[in-house]
């Protein structure tokens, strides 16, 4: 993922989905002790649903 379309994404989150930033700083923190994608990661520990997920897989597709 290009740091554009990273930057994309968190206001995506932030705008789309009315994740606080602390939620998204948390997920950021997990992501650096458990890699992986940072939208497996905020489903993993409950910051968001499964359809809350899907419509992030589904902008992620378009960005």
């Amino acid at each position: 993922m290009t740091p554009q379309t990273y930057t994309r994404l968190v206001q995506f989150l932030e705008e789309e989905l009315s994740l606080s930033s602390s939620a998204i700083s948390m997920a950021l923190r997990h992501c650096e002790q458990d890699p992986g994608p940072l939208p497996m990661i905020l489903w993993k520990y409950g910051l968001i649903t499964l359809e809350q997920l899907d419509r992030i897989f589904d902008w992620l597709e378009t960005a």
